[in-house]
Formats: structure tokens, sequence, C-alpha cells
């Protein structure tokens, strides 16, 4: 037993390595100031421990745990740092791209959040598209593409919520992704999504998840185009996390 569990210990420890020396070379790839701000950020509480301790004349046992502390907390930042810069380069490389906002709606998993991955409505020709879901907070049409074609195909789709949720006070909000006056920018979409305050009960909630899967249902199944495979898109650990 105690083997088994050494060996599952050394293999999770070699799976966070192997993941971090991964994020790693993907961020680097584009942003070649990686290194250095890794550098900077692990190095300036460990500089900031020995100038205290310097300054202070702290006992051996003191100097020992405050450099401990000052190296931890290098390895926190430095980690903070690798994280954020690796979303930008995951955002960067993803914008615009057929699928893309599907692709960070689909790991929403905060606040009773639920979008399907695939679309609820494509344009063939363009590869707009339309993606529903639903939360604590309402219904959310989330649109891709030109933003005056998205708006009108995502009035016809608000029509079809609004008859299976007749009589209740169920929100329903449209969202358009891109970079236009009235648009939100990829980076920003889960933030859009989250930052709105809750207005189901559970109970509330899991009844119009029922009732959108059965509108779901009805719709006529989608061709979906060569190319528009959300699935195939790459998103940094941290947002496929809904953070």
């Amino acid at each position: 037993m105690a083997r088994d569990t050494k060996k599952k210990d050394k293999k999770k420890k070699t799976g966070t390595v192997a993941q971090i020396r991964q994020i790693f070379a993907f961020t680097y790839n584009d942003d070649k100031a990686l290194p250095w701000y890794l550098a900077a950020a692990f190095l300036l509480p460990v500089l900031v421990a020995l100038v205290g301790c310097l300054i202070f004349k702290v006992g051996w046992l003191s100097w020992t745990l405050t450099m401990l502390l000052g190296v931890m907390l290098g390895v926190l930042l430095a980690t903070i740092t690798l994280t954020r810069r690796s979303d930008r380069v995951g955002y960067r490389q993803m914008d615009g791209r057929p699928g893309a906002a599907g692709a960070i709606l689909a790991n929403i998993s905060k606040a009773g959040f639920s979008f399907s991955q695939d679309p609820i409505w494509i344009d063939p020709k363009t590869k707009d598209a339309i993606w529903r879901g639903c939360g604590r907070t309402g219904v959310y049409l989330v649109g891709e593409g030109d933003y005056g074609r998205v708006m009108r195909a995502m009035g016809r789709e608000e029509d079809k919520v609004k008859r299976i949720t007749q009589g209740s006070a169920i929100p329903i909000y449209k969202v358009s992704v891109g970079h236009g006056d009235k648009q939100v920018p990829l980076e920003k979409l889960q933030k859009a999504i989250l930052r709105k305050k809750a207005k189901l009960t559970a109970e509330e909630l899991n009844q119009l998840k029922a009732r959108l899967n059965t509108l779901q249902l009805r719709q006529s199944s989608l061709n979906m185009p060569k190319g528009m495979d959300p699935t195939k898109v790459h998103v940094s650990r941290r947002a496929l996390r809904g953070k």
C-alpha cells in the first residue's frame, strides 16, 4: 500500500512539472520576455526577505524561516505570473477563430452555468454562430461574428426562449463577442457572464435547464461547417476552469 501511494505521488508530481513545462513552452513561443518576468516575480519577495533579515539582524532560526517564506512567495508569484501571461497568449491566439467563444463558454461552471459546446445557430457561409446557456442569473445568448447579423439571429432565438419562459421574470441576456463598440472582447467574456447577480433558485434553474433542453431537442440538428470545431480551439487551463 505504501509503495502504491509513493508511486501515485511521484506520478502526480511528474505530471504537474510536465504541465508547467508545457505551459511555459506554449507561452514562451509567443512571449519571449517571459523568463525575465518570471525571474523578477520570484526574486522580488526573496530580496525583500533578505533585506528584512539584514536590517533587523534576526537570529539564524528567524533568518531561515524568513528566507523560506520569501522563496515560497517567490514561487507563488512566479506561478501567478506564468498563468496570467499564458492566458493572454491563449486568448490572443484564439481571438477571431471560429468557435473560440464556445470553447470558453463550455467550461464555465460557476453559479450553475451550463452552455452547450455546439452552437444552437450557425451561418454556414460566414460561420457566425450563437451559443445558448443559462445559470442562476438567467438565460444567455452569446453571438460570435458580424454584429448586425448575429444580433438579428439572437433576436429570433430570444423569441424562442421567451415562449418557454412565458409568465416568468427570467432575464435573457444577449452578448456579442468582438471588438466593436457594443461588443465584448473574448478575454472579457467570462467576466461579462459571471458579473450578473443571481436571480433564480436552484430548483428554478433546474426547471429552466429542462425547458431549454426540450427546446434544443425540438430544433433541427445543425450541420457543423468544416473547421468549426470548438473542441480544437486551444485555451489555457485557468480559462477552462472558468476563473
